[in-house]
C-alpha cells in the first residue's frame, strides 16, 4: 500500500484514515459501546498491515492499561477495607446551606479525586450528595453538576486523576523514554481546580434545577405503572368498579391492554376484568403499588397463573440506562433482560416527567431511570452482571473498621511518596500497592472482578495501538506539517489550533480517544519546529480534559447524567464558560512553566 499515493497520503494512510472516521462517528452516535468500535478498529489496522502484531498485542500490556489495572484492585481495597467509606462520612460533614455545601462538597472532591481518579470519586459521592439534597431541601441537580466538575478539576493535578492523563504520560513515556513524575501536572492543575471552583460557585444559578428520580417516583401524580392481573385473581370477571380497581389516590386507571393486545382507553367503570390483563395506571408510585399488593395484582413482566407465584419479598430498586448501554434503543417487551436477571420494569422517568403509554414499550434511552422491582439479597449479583447495561447507586454495604482500613490508607500514601520521589516508576508503584493490599487481607481475591473495569483497559488497550497506527502511516507528520506551514511555523498558534481542535473533538468522543489522536501530531509538531515537548503535551492533556459543555466528553458527566434528570443541553450552560476560560487559562499557565525552547 506504500506505492497508492492520493493526496500525499500513501494506502496505509488512508486506510487509518476512514477507520479513525468510523470509529469516532461510532463513538459520537453512543448506540453501541466504544470497545466494540475501537476493537473493530484495531483488527482492521492489524489485518490491513497498519499494524504488525507485535505493535496490537503491545498495546494492551502498555503502561496506562496495568496503572489501570492494578488501580481497580487499590480501588476495590479501599472500599472493602473502608477507608473510602470513612472519607466520605467525616470530610462531608453536614452542610447548613446550599452555598456551605458547595464549599464542602467540591473541595474535598477536588483533593480525592487527584489521589483516586476522578471517576471513582464521583461513583462513591452520589449517594452522598442526595441525601444532602434532601436534607437541604434543594434538587439533587444543583449539586450533582459540582460534583462532576470537582472531581475532574482535582484529576487534572496528578497523573493518576484521569484516564487520559495516565493515557498521555504512557505515550510520552513510548517517545521519550522518561517516565513523568505523577505530580508533574500538579501546578497548573491546582490554578485550573481553584479559577475553576470560583466560577462554579458564580455560576452555580445557571445550573439546572432538575427534579431527581427518586423524588419522581415517590411523589409524582403524573406516572405510569403497568400491572398484571393473574387468571385467579377475585377480580376476574368482575367490573373495574366493582373490583376497586378503577382509581387510586392520587391518579386512575388510564389505560388496559388485554392478552390479544387490543388496547381499552379511556377505560370506563363497566369494563370488565379479564385475567391476563395489563392494567397502566397513572399516579403516585406508592399508592400504585400498595394497590398491587392489597388486590393480588402483580408486575406486568410475564403472564402469573396464581396469587401463589407472587414473591412478597421482592424489593425495588432504581437505575439509570448508561451511555452505551446494548438496551438504548429497545423495549422491554422486546427485550429478554427482566427475564434474564429475574426483575420487572415498573416505571421509566425521564427528565423527571412521565414517559407516555406503557412502561414496557417504552423506547429506552440513555439517562433513563427505571424503577425496578428484584428479588431480595441480590444486589452485588445484580450490579456486576449488568455493569454495562444499567448503573445502580443505592448500595448499603458499610465496611468495618479498622487494621486493615490503616494499613490501606498506609499503602496508597507509601504508593504516592514511592513515584513522587522516582523510588520507583509509576506503574511499578501502582502494582506493587495493588499486590500488598491483596497479600494483606486488604482486599478479598473474591470480590476483585466487580471493581475491575474491563471494558475501560480494552478501551485504554486499543487506544495506544491506534496513537501508533497514526505515527506508522504517517499521519502524524503529514498533519504536523500542513498545520506548521498554515500556521508560518509559529509554534504558540500551532499549540493554539491543536488544543483548540482536540478540545472541541472530546466533547463528543472522550478525553481518552481525542488525547490519543492528538498526541503524535503534537509531539511531531514538537519535534519540527526542534520544540521542549513538555509545554505540547501538558497542554493537550489539560486541553482534552476540559470538555465540560456535553455528558459526551466527560466520563464524571456521564455518571450524575441519569441520578440528576439532566438533558443534553444543561450542561453548556456552565460548561461552555468553562471550557472557553480553563482552555485560554491551561495554554497561558503551561507555557509560562515549561519553556517552548530550553
Amino acid at each position: 500500500m506504500n506505492d497508492l499515493i492520493f493526496l500525499g497520503l500513501n494506502g496505509y494512510a488512508w486506510v487509518t484514515l476512514l477507520t479513525l472516521i468510523a470509529i469516532i462517528v461510532w463513538m459520537i452516535r453512543r448506540h453501541q459501546a466504544p470497545e466494540v468500535a475501537l476493537l473493530a478498529g484495531v483488527t482492521v489496522l492489524l489485518v490491513t498491515g497498519v499494524v504488525s502484531e507485535k505493535e496490537a498485542m503491545s498495546g494492551f500490556g502498555s503502561e496506562p492499561v496495568i496503572i489501570h489495572a492494578a488501580f481497580f484492585v487499590i480501588i476495590a481495597a479501599l472500599m472493602q477495607s473502608g477507608v473510602l467509606y470513612w472519607l466520605t462520612k467525616h470530610w462531608l460533614g453536614n452542610p447548613r446551606s446550599y452555598s456551605n455545601a458547595l464549599w464542602r462538597l467540591m473541595l474535598p472532591v477536588s483533593a480525592l479525586a487527584a489521589v483516586l481518579n476522578s471517576v471513582n470519586v464521583v461513583a462513591l459521592f452520589i449517594d452522598a450528595v442526595k441525601i444532602w439534597s434532601r436534607k437541604l431541601n434543594v434538587p439533587a441537580s444543583k449539586l450533582l453538576m459540582p460534583l462532576s466538575y470537582a472531581a475532574t478539576f482535582g484529576g487534572m493535578c496528578t497523573l493518576l486523576g484521569n484516564s487520559s492523563n495516565i493515557v498521555v504520560a504512557g505515550l510520552y513515556m513510548q517517545e521519550s523514554g522518561e517516565a513523568l513524575n505523577i505530580f508533574t501536572p500538579l501546578v497548573p492543575g491546582l490554578v485550573i481546580t481553584v479559577v475553576g471552583t470560583m466560577l462554579v460557585l458564580l455560576l452555580h444559578r445557571q445550573i439546572p434545577v432538575r427534579e431527581s428520580p427518586e423524588q419522581t417516583f415517590e411523589t409524582t401524580s403524573d406516572y405510569t405503572v403497568e400491572l398484571l392481573v393473574p387468571t385467579d385473581n377475585p377480580a376476574v370477571a368482575h367490573t373495574v368498579a366493582e373490583s376497586g380497581l378503577m382509581s387510586v389516590k392520587g391518579g386512575s386507571l388510564v389505560e388496559i391492554v388485554r392478552f390479544d393486545k387490543e388496547i381499552i382507553m379511556p377505560v370506563s367503570p363497566t369494563e370488565y376484568i379479564m385475567g391476563g390483563d395489563r392494567l397502566i395506571y397513572a399516579g403516585q408510585i406508592a399508592e400504585i403499588l400498595e394497590l398491587k399488593q392489597t388486590h393480588g395484582l402483580v408486575a406486568a413482566d410475564h403472564h402469573v397463573w396464581s396469587l401463589n407465584e407472587i414473591d412478597s419479598n421482592r424489593k425495588l430498586r432504581t437505575a439509570y440506562v448508561s451511555f452505551g448501554s446494548d438496551l438504548i434503543g429497545q423495549r422491554m417487551a422486546q427485550a429478554t433482560f427482566e427475564s434474564d436477571h429475574d426483575v420487572a420494569l415498573v416505571a421509566v422517568a425521564r427528565g423527571g416527567h412521565r414517559v407516555e403509554g406503557q412502561p414496557r414499550e417504552v423506547v429506552l434511552q440513555a439517562g433513563d431511570s427505571l424503577l425496578l422491582e428484584c428479588p431480595p439479597k441480590a444486589d452485588e449479583q445484580l450490579e456486576r452482571e449488568n455493569r454495562r447495561s444499567l448503573t445502580f447507586f443505592q448500595s448499603h454495604f458499610v465496611p468495618t473498621l479498622g487494621r486493615r482500613t490503616v494499613v490501606a490508607a498506609l499503602f496508597v500514601a507509601l504508593m504516592f511518596v514511592a513515584s513522587s520521589t522516582h523510588l520507583m516508576p509509576l506503574m511499578a508503584t501502582t502494582m506493587l500497592a495493588a499486590g500488598l493490599m491483596m497479600a494483606t487481607g486488604c482486599c478479598r481475591m473474591n470480590n476483585v472482578s466487580r471493581y475491575i473495569d474491563w471494558e475501560l483497559l480494552l478501551v485504554l488497550g486499543s487506544i495506544v495501538v491506534l496513537s501508533q497506527a497514526i505515527t506508522n502511516a504517517g499521519i502524524a507528520e503529514a498533519i504536523a506539517a500542513g498545520v506548521l506551514s498554515l500556521c508560518e511555523d509559529n509554534p504558540y498558534m500551532v499549540m493554539v489550533m491543536m488544543c483548540v481542535v482536540a478540545s472541541l473533538l472530546s466533547e463528543f468522543v472522550s478525553d481518552v480517544g481525542a488525547c490519543a489522536i492528538f498526541f503524535p501530531i503534537v509531539w511531531r509538531q514538537a519535534m519540527l519546529m526542534d520544540c521542549n515537548p513538555m509545554p505540547f503535551v501538558l497542554s493537550l492533556m489539560f486541553s482534552v480534559a476540559v470538555s465540560f459543555a456535553t455528558p459526551l466528553g466527560s466520563s464524571t458527566h456521564m455518571l450524575i447524567f441519569g441520578p440528576g434528570s439532566f438533558k443534553f443541553s444543561d450542561f453548556a450552560r456552565v460548561g461552555i464558560v468553562l471550557h472557553v476560560v480553563l482552555l485560554a487559562l491551561c495554554l497561558v499557565v503551561v507555557n509560562l512553566l515549561y519553556p517552548l525552547h530550553t
